[in-house]
């Protein structure tokens, strides 16, 4: 039937979207401080290798989900000492980290599991079934992962956390003018860790999602996503909701990629079709998408 493939590809596309939409957020909180994080592509990549490490040899996989957000946190934390505390370009530190995640966690796998490619199987969360869903087809299988549902409460949270709270107009107060949030007893250094951290926190839960949605560790699986993230939090021109939304429009791109696979249209040319769309769509939104004015300039000057 028709509405069953629809709905699938939806349900797919939902599943596709969430570690995207849990990075993409991240940066949100990241970059409304101040600071561009372009590393959320090797911070994704150490969660989901932290998380499969973990639970792999615990066989907890609560313990991997611990373990990820760790990670990524800790992976962050570099970023935020070298371009907060120490000033370096933002983007360079960025790059840095995505390069040393890619060579670290190839060498880590051989040195631990014997391989470059993949690490030993692990499991994956418990299922549980939500009562209003579970009478609806595909929906109910979709809802099933615990992660889903909490990174849609993540995105909620993190709205509300930004637009509402004491905490969110500090936040963006340093991202938008440092020197006044200064000058009225902000703690701009103090501020900017926190969103750059709580990006890596939120990167690193998304890497948990790679990890446990393949049951391991393959090298090199966050596949460009930190970069996709970060197209889609420009997309939603730094609002939680905002790359949300642009999160599932990146993930249906995915999607379709996968439904076209097997058909007459060349492999090459669907591979393409996400980061074909990517393009496409930061063409048409990137000039009507306004950063905080203060995003990627370091602030030397610290109230005492």
């Amino acid at each position: 039937m028709d509405w069953m493939i629809v709905l699938t590809f939806v349900a797919q596309t939902i599943r596709i979207s969430v570690p995207y939409t849990l990075a993409a957020v991240g940066a949100t909180f990241s970059e409304r401080g101040g600071v561009v994080n372009i590393a959320l592509e090797g911070i994704m990549l150490n969660g989901a290798f932290t998380c499969a490490l973990a639970t792999y040899y615990t066989g907890n996989p609560w313990v991997g989900i611990l373990a990820a957000v760790a990670g990524g946190v800790a992976t962050a934390l570099i970023h935020a000492v070298v371009t907060i505390t120490f000033r370096a370009e933002q983007i360079v530190s960025g790059l840095a980290i995505n390069l040393f995640a890619a060579g670290a966690t190839r060498f880590l796998l051989k040195v631990i599991f014997g391989s470059s490619s993949n690490s030993g199987r692990i499991a994956g969360l418990p299922e549980w079934s939500i009562p209003v869903l579970r009478e609806i087809p595909v929906v109910s299988t979709v809802f099933s992962s615990p992660l889903i549902l909490t990174a849609v409460v993540l995105v909620v949270l993190s709205q509300l956390a930004l637009f509402k709270t004491v905490f969110g107009l500090r936040l963006r107060s340093v991202g938008e003018h440092p020197e006044a949030a200064d000058s009225l007893g902000v703690r701009v250094t103090a501020m900017r860790y926190a969103g750059v951290l709580a990006s890596g926190a939120l990167a690193g839960l998304g890497g948990a999602w790679l990890a446990m949605d393949q049951h391991s560790f393959t090298d090199g699986m966050s596949g460009g996503r930190g970069y996709i993230a970060l197209a889609a939090m420009i997309v939603g021109k730094w609002n939680p909701l905002g790359a949300a939304g642009a999160c599932l429009l990146f993930g249906a791109a995915e999607s379709l990629q996968m439904q076209l696979q097997g058909g007459n249209v060349p492999t090459h040319f669907i591979q393409m079709i996400p980061y074909v769309a990517t393009i496409a769509v930061l063409a048409g939104f990137i000039g009507r998408s306004v950063p905080p004015a203060a995003d990627g300039v370091p602030y030397q000057k610290e109230r005492q």
